[in-house]
């Protein structure tokens, strides 16, 4: 067992945030960004600065800091000196052991598939705003970030595992392609970071693995610590303040209700006990509006859809619950500035 790893179990009790103050984040959070930043030749006391947090902070494992200083962070270093594929940048000098106990749950796992559910299962003990969906009904598999709408977010989230596994497998693991709902700053070197395709203007931010690279095993499995590293992990998530999921619950209503055109915010609210008033506060603190959590659902279906050839266009326009063809080719290319044949098109050719 390594000395970082007896650190980890030997402190599981980590402070949670009181849930009537200020949101906060964990102080060891913001120093990996810092910590990065740094590798990349940025001034980490000019940035420190700026987001108002005392360097002791940061040396306090169980300290916590404003959750506004993680955005300022990142703002400032832009400020500083613009960088492209910034997200991806910082994922690339973020060493594994950085998140601790997340880090060393996945990298014990036997395999690739495993260590990513794990990181499905604990994402939220880091206190992560977002969730992982694993589909792997399918080759590639889908590993889908839905409820990251940052750009900088989106890049690290999805560049970090590609790093990670890469070195965790022997250089062994290749992802299919990335995916992502805005564009890079630079595309063709964002490829040569993640070493794969990348899909610009998606309805998904995430990753795609094929079933090969899923079973790929990992260097460092190790049965024991993993159980032991488990266990630690259950033990926090036990005592974590329930997260108000209201995006990922509508998001599931809304994907199997979708084809049957049910898709009024009034049913949705019924189904969840609520009022359309008290639905729509709590969208709104999640970031998000009912309108835009079903163009985004609709727009993540869709792309399913195109992606199984026996459907022709006009059937998935009607699984969507479009009653003419010619309604949801306007509404995909109002989504992604092209049509139904050209997407599937230029999916096919990513996968090829």
């Amino acid at each position: 067992m390594t000395v970082s790893a007896k650190k980890l179990i030997n402190r599981a009790n980590p402070q949670l945030a009181n849930e009537s103050a200020a949101p906060t984040l964990p102080s060891a959070t913001l120093k990996a960004f810092l910590g990065a930043f740094g590798r990349l030749g940025y001034d980490t006391t000019t940035l420190l600065a700026a987001t108002g947090v005392a360097a002791s902070q940061l040396e306090d494992p169980d300290a916590r800091v404003p959750c506004p200083a993680m955005p300022t962070l990142i703002c400032e270093a832009m400020k500083v000196r613009p960088l492209k594929n910034a997200g991806a940048r910082v994922a690339a000098e973020t060493p594994i052991g950085t998140f601790q106990l997340l880090d060393y749950l996945i990298v014990t796992c036997d395999t690739v598939a495993e260590g990513m559910r794990q990181l499905a299962r604990f994402l939220h003990i880091a206190e992560a705003p977002f969730h992982l969906e694993i589909h792997d009904e399918q080759d590639p598999i889908w590993l889908i970030y839905p409820d990251i709408h940052d750009k900088f977010m989106a890049e690290f989230e999805v560049s970090l595992p590609i790093f990670h596994l890469r070195r965790e497998t022997d250089s062994r693991l290749t992802a299919e392609y990335a995916s992502f709902a805005h564009t890079p700053d630079d595309l063709p070197e964002m490829e040569r970071l993640l070493g794969c395709s990348v899909s610009a203007n998606a309805s998904w931010t995430g990753l795609a693995l094929s079933r090969s690279a899923w079973d790929l095993p990992l260097r460092r499995r190790d049965p024991a610590l993993q159980g032991l590293l488990q266990r630690n992990a259950d033990q926090i998530s036990a005592r974590m303040p329930k997260r108000d999921d209201v995006v990922g619950d509508l998001r599931r209503m809304l994907t199997s209700r979708i084809a049957q055109g049910e898709t009024e915010i009034e049913a949705l609210a019924r189904l969840l006990a609520t009022s359309v008033r008290s639905l729509q506060r709590r969208l709104s603190a999640a970031g998000t509006t009912y309108q835009e959590l079903l163009d985004s659902t609709r727009r993540e279906v869709a792309d399913k859809y195109l992606a199984d050839r026996g459907l022709s266009i006009s059937e998935v326009g009607y699984l969507l619950g479009y009653s003419e063809p010619a309604a949801f080719i306007r509404a995909f290319k109002r989504w992604h500035d092209m049509t139904p044949q050209e997407f599937r098109r230029r999916q096919g050719a990513i996968r090829a």
